[in-house]
């Protein structure tokens, strides 16, 4: 169980870096994608090393569960703008529930104050 929550939490991480890495890279193109959802260009770098900054507190152990409030928190304003211009919203809140997900499984802490009931 706990290697399945390290699989799921690195899935999670890689993803969000990996994303926020090509938006960095690709900064020219993805400026214009800002301002179409409402925020100014000169935040198209800032966003990103933002999410960036989050995965790596969520992907190190001893600071995980913080790292997961602030990845949850980044992920509810981007379904919050994807609502507001009205996009599909669903991806931002599964890699959310993938990032808690991932809590759960590899810390038993977080199983003790989310317990699941066996029948």
């Amino acid at each position: 169980m706990v290697w399945t929550g390290r699989i799921v939490s690195g899935a999670v991480v890689l993803f969000l870096i990996a994303v926020n890495l090509m938006g960095i890279i690709k900064h020219a193109e993805m400026a214009p994608q800002f301002a179409r959802m409402g925020y100014p260009e000169s935040l198209a770098i800032k966003i990103p090393v933002v999410c960036i900054i989050c995965a790596v507190i969520y992907a190190i152990p001893q600071t995980a569960i913080l790292g997961a409030i602030l990845v949850t928190a980044y992920l509810g304003g981007a379904t919050a703008t994807h609502v507001r211009i009205g996009e599909p919203f669903f991806f931002p809140v599964f890699v959310a529930v993938l990032a808690w997900g991932g809590i759960f499984l590899r810390d038993e802490k977080v199983r003790a104050l989310i317990p699941v009931r066996r029948s």
